[in-house]
């Protein structure tokens, strides 16, 4: 993905469980890609693998978001991951899960919803594409 989604998906966190940007970007990195990559198809892929395709896919374009657990959150992401990321932002695991299950669809949405994240996959067909990988 672009930066645009990097520093979208740090304040939609920082706005739910709070901490500093530098910390929550590492988080960032740890849990859904490296620096300013984040890989959306992957990521919607690892739900699916985990039996979770459906509430991924609703995130995509415009429609309702269905809601994710946390418990299932901390399977798709990897619980060592989760543990980590809590450490560092030095917070509980629930704490951290619980703001990403509301944020992470968010971002999802927004990144599908037709502006300039969207854009940065190509546009709709772009992104029917990466998804279609996986659904």
């Amino acid at each position: 993905m672009n930066m645009d989604f990097m520093n979208l998906a740090k304040g939609m966190l920082a706005e739910k469980i709070g901490g500093d940007s530098a910390a929550i970007g590492g988080v960032m990195d740890n849990l859904l890609g490296s620096g300013d990559k984040v890989d959306i198809g992957s990521l919607l892929g690892s739900f699916k693998e985990k039996g979770l395709g459906d509430v991924a896919s609703s995130w995509l374009g415009d429609g309702a978001n269905a809601p994710v657990s946390a418990d299932q959150l901390k399977e798709v992401l990897g619980g060592q991951q989760v543990a980590q990321a809590a450490a560092q932002l030095g917070t509980d695991e629930g704490s951290l899960l619980n703001g990403l299950k509301d944020a992470l669809p968010q971002l999802i949405d927004q990144a599908s919803s037709g502006g300039k994240l969207l854009d940065s996959v190509g546009g709709l067909g772009g992104l029917a594409g990466m998804a279609k990988k996986f659904f």
